[in-house]
């Protein structure tokens, strides 16, 4: 059987999703689509929507065959690091291929980037050191170096300002860098941009612009045609037994209460945390009522709004820089979910696989497993602080079966 692969974090899956899913299958002509996705916390350092057996049903019954997860350390990491984890997991678990929208479209420019900033390394990172004593965020001064480098490069290259077309660079960086045998396509996105808000005259909308739907009017009903029916039904489940959709405001007792617990000294041991923003990040929990308060008292030039989130997360979770750093690569494949198709690629393959393919967690003794459950049992705590409910935990939810 042949395998594809992508990179997901479906928060929610939407009718995007499952035009890449069908896309990636045909394009590759393969048996089976593997998605590897990120847990609890996300890559820009958020919380997801609902939980991650939730998003595994909606992926599983829409195009996905088989669900593994992506390590906490490696979701809630730099666009790098995040891409390194999941392309080595998709190499691990035997994809030929793996497939990822992008706003350009084609692969050749990918590659044309790749071996362009190759070949001018050392250029490149001088550059960046240029910038950043400049006092702009690290993102933008990687942006502006690049668009240095290929001012006078003849064959065409990507704009590395689009969201996916960042993440399709670092993928294939992945797998060129550590020699992979897995190949990349790309998929031309439709439709909606990264960030887009919701378009009325439109089937497809961003997963950002569904969350911001959600949660400025709490009426799942507007975002019905962005949605498989299989998705909707979930997320109606969800809000039926948990209440509310989760977002770092839904989380600020337990993230306010986690800062303030800490000294500044403690605090800056934290993955993440860094040059004494300890020190205001106590000073603003301590007048702060609200999340979004809290962020606007903290935000500034120097830190983007997603590099404080990941702070927060790793605050939150209680990960330190210690524990996130340690891990170049992933140990395990962990599986979340298949469908009879995915469960039969992996009787056929699994002698094949170069991880572990780990089922129940209860069993495996590994120190990157142990962070994903201590951040599944963080989020649950979260999740039941406002609505009251028990939430799935990683010792009792065994793989979804469809």
């Amino acid at each position: 059987m042949k395998s594809v692969g992508v990179v997901v974090e479906y928060n929610p899956f939407h009718n995007g999703h499952l035009y890449h899913a069908k896309q990636s299958k045909s394009q590759s002509n393969a048996d089976v689509v593997i998605a590897v996705m990120s847990g609890h916390f996300l890559q820009r350092g958020e919380p997801s929507l609902v939980d991650k057996w939730h998003r595994t049903k909606m992926a599983l019954q829409n195009g996905i065959d088989i669900v593994i997860e992506l390590p906490y350390v490696f979701s809630t990491g730099h666009a790098s690091h995040f891409a390194q984890g999941a392309i080595m997991l998709l190499n691990a678990i035997g994809c030929e291929t793996f497939t990822f929208g992008s706003e350009e479209g084609t692969i050749e420019p990918f590659l044309n980037t790749y071996y362009l900033i190759k070949e001018h390394e050392k250029e490149y990172n001088s550059l960046i050191k240029q910038f950043v004593t400049t006092g702009i965020s690290y993102p933008q001064s990687l942006y502006m170096a690049y668009e240095q480098l290929r001012q006078n490069v003849s064959k065409k290259t990507i704009d590395l300002s689009q969201p996916n077309n960042i993440l399709g660079y670092h993928y294939i960086e992945a797998a060129k860098r550590f020699n992979l045998s897995i190949e990349p396509s790309t998929i031309q996105r439709i439709q909606a941009g990264y960030h887009d808000e919701i378009n009325v005259n439109s089937s497809i909308a961003s997963a950002t612009g569904i969350r911001k739907a959600i949660f400025e009017e709490q009426l799942l009903q507007n975002v019905k045609k962005y949605v498989p029916t299989e998705t909707y039904s979930e997320l109606k489940n969800w809000k039926n037994q948990y209440d509310r959709f989760i977002q770092w405001e839904s989380l600020w007792p337990y993230l306010r209460f986690a800062i303030l617990r800490n000294t500044p000294e403690q605090l800056s041991q934290f993955a993440d945390v860094s040059e004494g923003i300890e020190h205001a990040l106590i000073k603003a929990a301590k007048k702060s009522d609200s999340f979004v308060d809290f962020m606007n008292h903290i935000k500034s030039k120097r830190y983007t709004w997603t590099r404080l989130q990941r702070m927060l997360t790793h605050i939150y979770t209680g990960i330190t820089k210690k524990q996130l750093h340690q891990y170049s690569e992933p140990t395990y494949i962990r599986l979340l979910g298949m469908t009879t198709a995915g469960q039969a690629y992996l009787s056929e393959k699994k002698k094949q696989f170069t991880l572990p393919l780990i089922s129940r967690v209860a069993s495996v003794k590994d120190p990157l497993l142990a962070l994903d459950i201590r951040a599944t049992e963080m989020y649950a705590l979260g999740v039941e602080l406002t609505s009251k409910e028990k939430i799935a935990r990683d010792y009792q939810t065994p793989p979804i079966r469809l």
